[in-house]
């Protein structure tokens, strides 16, 4: 009995090391909690864009290929843009064309015009005096025989025709003297307005001519050729943006406790996991959902997590799409309370 009991101590005390050796205590939350390595798993997210034209036409010009580095508002390829062009002339004729009949409304007639008009006026009434004097003067002579029926007849209608000719040269005199209505200046106001959106909307396709790069990226692929005829459906490149460059990873319902949006952190990758980058927690999914099967974490494949967006502050070139990648917290979690 006496030799057993020292036996006995000693396998104690041997298994209790190896228990200590292998994490034991950490794994049973033996130890404090600030002496814990707080890691996540997860996958470089890098966005794509598919580029192509607002506007169909036939390409005229690519000016990228596979592999190519291209920075922001780069030109990548054309269109050819001569019917496009032609629509902006046409618009730009139309538009000056209303612009100046609207100018010629609010200006009102010349003065000169004015002056004509008042001298037609006063020509209707002489004529319209020279016709009353011949219309006495036949009714004069009608009852005397000194003229036929027929002559007092013309000299009646010649001084009603030469009544209306002045009443219509004295109200052409009194429209010129108003000068412009107001509804024809709005209505010519309205028509140059739809001239030049018009107008607007034909400059807009003809910069839509030119495909740009909407961000600093890399050319994945080149879906196009020289000649082909392409739609605004159609896909001419697929680039890949430089950044940002975010890595999407879970924590499990226990551990979400100990983050939060904005914290910063560390992400290494299998290639140089000595050089890591530092990320800051920028979003926090307020869903849970089943751990995805593209996530390599010792925790079982079932259990509900919340999905992370962990932006890198300044991505390198060796972070690729998909790329799995180790994050750990830069600084240690806060105590339990």
């Amino acid at each position: 009995m006496k030799r057993i009991l020292p036996l006995a101590i000693l396998l104690l005390a041997a298994g209790g090391a190896a228990a200590w050796w292998y994490g034991l205590p950490e794994k049973l939350g033996w130890l404090p909690e600030a002496r814990r390595e707080f890691v996540l798993y997860g996958n470089v997210d890098i966005r794509q864009v598919s580029l192509g034209f607002r506007v169909s036409g036939r390409l005229s010009e690519l000016r990228v290929d596979e592999g190519d580095v291209v920075k922001r508002d780069a030109v990548l390829a054309k269109l050819d843009a001569a019917p496009y062009e032609f629509a902006v002339r046409s618009g730009e004729a139309n538009a000056a064309a209303l612009r100046a009949t609207l100018d010629k409304l609010k200006a009102g007639p010349r003065p000169t015009e004015i002056a004509q008009a008042r001298a037609a006026y006063d020509e209707s009434l002489a004529d319209l005096e020279n016709a009353n004097l011949a219309y006495e003067r036949a009714r004069q002579l009608r009852p005397q025989g000194t003229i036929s029926e027929a002559s007092l007849d013309q000299a009646t209608a010649a001084k009603a025709m030469a009544t209306a000719r002045s009443q219509s040269a004295s109200e052409a005199l009194k429209l010129l003297e108003e000068g412009s209505r107001v509804e024809d200046i709005a209505a010519a106001d309205a028509q140059l307005k739809a001239a030049e959106a018009t107008l607007a909307s034909a400059r807009t396709s003809l910069a839509d001519t030119e495909l740009r790069a909407p961000n600093d990226g890399i050319i994945l692929s080149r879906v196009r050729e020289n000649g082909a005829i392409v739609s605004p459906a159609d896909t001419v490149f697929v680039l890949s943006l430089t950044e940002p460059v975010w890595v999407r990873s879970y924590v499990a319902e226990p551990d979400l406790g100990r983050i939060h949006p904005g914290m910063k952190v560390s992400v290494a990758s299998d290639t140089a996991p000595d050089k890591p980058y530092e990320g800051t927690i920028g979003f926090i999914s307020p869903v849970a959902e089943f751990t995805p099967k593209s996530v390599e974490t010792p925790e079982l494949r079932t259990d509900l997590v919340y999905r992370l967006r962990i932006v890198i502050d300044r991505p390198g070139p060796d972070l690729r799409q998909g790329m799995p990648v180790t994050v750990r917290l830069s600084e240690p979690p806060a105590a339990k309370q």
